[in-house]
């Protein structure tokens, strides 16, 4: 048998990353979340009422936008509470 546990190495590095970066990384992720929710609502907004772009340009953009479509409605439908601000 043999011993599989992690290098000291290994999990000082993983610990000094829990210290420093993590909730930074949070962050980050939520933001770029909360942007690309941003730029799917602005591209096809015309899904739900809200004409923004011109039919054109929304067109060009639907081939980059289609794997976020359905990201993007889960997110949108969402019920959310003050807690989900917070944390």
């Amino acid at each position: 048998m043999t011993n599989t546990s992690p290098s000291p190495a290994l999990t000082l590095k993983e610990i000094l990353y829990g210290l420093a970066i993590h909730d930074q990384v949070r962050t980050l992720a939520r933001q770029r979340g909360s942007l690309e929710h941003l730029f799917v609502l602005i591209s096809f907004g015309d899904l739900l009422g809200v004409p923004i772009l011109p039919p054109y340009y929304s067109l060009r953009l639907l081939p980059f936008v289609v794997p976020l479509i359905n990201n993007w409605k889960r997110r949108l439908l969402r019920e959310r509470d003050l807690m989900d601000a917070i944390f």
